[in-house]
């Protein structure tokens, strides 16, 4: 009989201890820090990353099959914060590990508006040479009143820290970031980093815009890249006013990528030259990413739209026969024809010159700038504007990376 007793007595403190675990760890869950509001023009301290894994809009306290789309009485969890209506904040992301340089938390900007909405997101330096990038995102979030705001945004100016700190468009394990989309919770740093970005923040977001410029010593007219064959992303470029749209079917490992194949809608916003600020380029980028948010019913501003820039359904480089100072006749943007000169690439030592003539019709969207070049570089990316009609055969080499 005492025995009995003393059974009785060790499973109801067995069930006791998981009940009040259970209850614990639901508590915990469901709890999650009110996130400071803030004008983001103020000095903060350097936020403290949360490690949550969970970015998520709630109803009430918990959304269990994880659906996006705010309501009335919906919370906004992002990053283990509570992010308040009408409000603006800094929280800060970062990849779990035992190194500094992995758990270097870097700063990410929300807005929440006072209705509800989509949420959008701006990711910019994933490669940490691309600076164009960060101060498109910084201009426009400061110039959001939270109050009168539609929805949530979301920026990132500087993901790739590692790689800023250096002037590095790598990390500094040597990889690509935006080779390693969505990522490996297990693998390499550059694919943890990557997992960790798009679980806790990217696929969460209702559309994605992922700034970059042009690698090395190129540069890009500003525009968007974009997978024209997917409807939700042809209807997102038709936002950004006075911006040329190109037809780009985004490579996997890319941050676009896996964002499309999560549902996300997701375009490249290419913007000038790496390691450089140039005000006019940044500029266009801003008004085109205000003039989306109005499209998108977002934020409403006094806006006069332009006539639409072309759409390039195809794209191709110009690439140098010798080797040389290369030479520029042409300008980003300029419009060229089949036959005509776009420059010369001249030997410095034996003062030999060969011209680089166009072999297509389109306009220059991507250049190199002036500099020593060696046969196969690619020179000048030309846009040509075929039918839409193009897309049924549409093949990955008929737009090469430089």
């Amino acid at each position: 009989m005492l025995s009995n007793r003393i059974s009785m007595i060790n499973a109801c403190f067995v069930t006791l201890i998981i009940s009040c675990a259970v209850t614990s760890s639901s508590a915990d869950e469901l709890l999650a820090v009110i996130a400071p509001n803030m004008d983001l023009k103020q000095v903060a301290p350097v936020p403290h990353p949360v490690p949550t894994g969970d970015a998520r809009i709630i109803d009430g306290l918990e959304n269990p099959d994880g659906e996006i789309g705010a309501t009335e009485d919906s919370k906004f969890v992002i990053l283990g914060s509570e992010i308040a209506k009408g409000t603006s904040t800094r929280l800060a992301w970062s990849t779990d590990g035992d190194t500094s340089d992995l758990s270097t938390p870097a700063p990410v900007m929300v807005i929440r508006g006072n209705q509800p909405g989509k949420t959008m997101c701006m990711t910019a330096a994933v490669h940490g040479d691309e600076l164009n990038g960060i101060e498109i995102v910084r201009r426009v979030m400061f110039d959001i009143e939270p109050e009168s705001l539609t929805g949530n945004i979301i920026g990132i100016p500087i993901v790739n820290l590692q790689g800023f700190h250096r002037g590095s468009r790598y990390l500094s394990d040597r990889r690509d970031l935006n080779r390693f989309f969505p990522g490996d919770a297990n693998g390499s740093l550059a694919s943890r980093m990557a997992y960790s970005l798009f679980h806790e923040v990217i696929r969460h977001c209702d559309f994605l815009i992922d700034i970059h410029t042009g690698s090395l010593r190129r540069t890009n007219l500003p525009q968007i890249r974009a997978d024209l064959r997917n409807n939700a992303v042809a209807e997102l470029t038709r936002g950004f006013d006075k911006m040329a749209v190109m037809h780009n079917s985004a490579r996997p490992g890319m941050l676009r990528y896996a964002a499309l194949q999560q549902g996300i809608p997701a375009v490249t916003l290419e913007v000038g030259e790496s390691l450089r600020i140039q005000k006019d380029k940044i500029e266009s980028a801003v008004s085109s990413i205000n003039h989306l948010l109005e499209r998108q019913g977002m934020y409403s501003r006094l806006f006069i739209w332009g006539e639409p820039e072309p759409v390039y359904y195809s794209s191709a480089w110009i690439r140098t026969e010798r080797s040389g100072i290369l030479f520029s006749n042409k300008q980003l943007g300029e419009m060229v024809e089949k036959g005509e000169l776009l420059g010369t690439v001249t030997d410095p030592i034996t003062n030999e010159s060969g011209e680089i003539i166009s072999t297509l019709e389109g306009r220059i969207i991507g250049m190199a700038v002036n500099q020593f070049v060696m046969p196969g570089f690619a020179a000048y990316h030309i846009g040509i504007e075929s039918s839409g009609e193009v897309l049924a055969g549409y093949e990955e080499n008929e737009n090469p990376l430089p």
